[in-house]
C-alpha cells in the first residue's frame, strides 16, 4: 500500500493555530470511539478548527461522498472504498493504511465454542451465524473472506457458511441500535444469533456492554486481516491536513493502539 509523504511531522504542524477551517470527517462504525477521542485531542492543539464526524459502514459512506456529500477526510474499515475514490478522481492524496484490525467471533452466553472448535461450531446447522453485510460493509466482505478460507480446510464449508450467514449489520435497510447501544451488543443481547463475526475492537466494545457474551478467537487458519485506509479529499479545507496526518501521528496511533488497533503503515 503506497505511504505518502502527506504523513509527516512537518505538515501537523504547519501552521495549525492559525486555520479556522470546518473539516468533515467520514469513518468506518467501527473507529467511533477511537476517532472520537482522536478528534478531541486535535481539537486540544487546534482550537480554531471545528471537526464533524459522521459514521456508518464504509461501503455506505463511499457511496455517499461518490454521490456528493461533502466530506473532507475519508477514513474506511478497507483500502477498496477509498480506493475506489481515488479512481473517481475525488481523493487528493494516495490511501495511506493507518491501523488494522481483524476478525473474531462473538458468542451468545452458554454456546460452547473455542478458536479450536469455532469453524466446526459455525458450520453447525442448529448455529445462527450473523455477519454484516458484503460490499456495503468491509466486516460483511472480511466474513466472507473467511469463509473462502474455510473452503481450503472444509471443502464445501463456503456454499454453507454463505448461505446461512444472516448479514444483519452494515446495509442499507440494517436495523440500527438504539441511542448509546453497541450495535453488536444490541444485535447479540436481542437474540439475533449466536454467533457473529467481527472485528475483535467491536466485539470488545460489545463485550463491556453485555459481560454474558464471550469473545472467540479465530485460529490463524482462516483469520482475515483488515487494513484501513485513509484519504483525504478534494476541495477539503487546508486543516484536513493537519486531521489526517494527527490520525496517523505517534498520539492518534497510540489512542488507536488504546481501542485495540494495530498500527498501519
Amino acid at each position: 500500500m503506497l505511504r505518502t509523504l502527506l504523513f509527516t511531522a512537518g505538515l501537523l504542524t504547519m501552521s495549525m493555530t492559525a486555520r479556522a477551517d470546518t473539516v468533515k470527517v467520514y469513518a468506518a462504525g467501527s473507529l467511533r470511539a477511537a476517532i472520537t477521542e482522536i478528534v478531541a485531542a486535535f481539537e486540544l492543539v487546534a482550537p480554531r478548527t471545528t471537526i464533524e464526524t459522521t459514521f456508518g459502514a464504509s461501503g455506505l459512506l463511499r457511496e455517499r461522498i461518490a454521490g456528493g456529500e461533502t466530506a473532507h477526510v475519508f477514513a474506511s474499515a478497507d483500502t477498496g472504498h477509498p480506493q475506489r475514490l481515488a479512481e473517481l478522481g475525488i481523493a487528493a492524496t494516495p490511501v495511506t493504511v493507518f491501523a488494522r484490525n481483524k476478525l473474531c467471533g462473538l458468542a451468545r452466553q452458554g454456546l460452547a465454542v473455542t478458536p479450536e472448535s469455532l469453524l466446526d461450531v459455525l458450520l453447525d446447522p442448529q448455529v445462527r451465524v450473523g455477519t454484516s453485510t458484503p460490499k456495503a460493509d468491509p466486516a460483511g466482505d472480511y466474513a466472507f473472506a473467511l469463509f473462502e478460507k474455510a473452503e481450503t480446510i472444509r471443502p464445501g464449508a463456503r456454499q454453507i457458511l454463505e448461505a446461512k450467514a444472516l448479514r444483519l449489520t452494515g446495509g442499507p435497510t440494517s436495523e440500527c441500535a438504539p441511542d448509546g447501544r453497541n450495535l453488536y451488543g444490541w444485535v447479540m443481547d436481542g437474540n439475533k444469533a449466536d454467533v457473529f463475526l467481527t472485528y475483535c475492537t467491536n466485539s470488545v466494545q460489545a463485550k463491556s456492554e453485555v459481560p454474558t457474551l464471550k469473545i472467540v478467537d479465530v485460529p490463524m487458519s482462516i483469520s482475515v486481516g483488515a487494513d484501513y485506509g485513509l484519504v483525504v479529499l478534494k476541495g477539503a479545507p487546508p486543516a484536513a491536513m493537519d486531521v489526517a496526518t494527527f490520525i496517523a501521528s505517534k498520539t492518534g496511533r497510540a489512542l488507536l493502539d488504546k481501542h485495540g488497533f494495530g498500527a498501519g503503515d
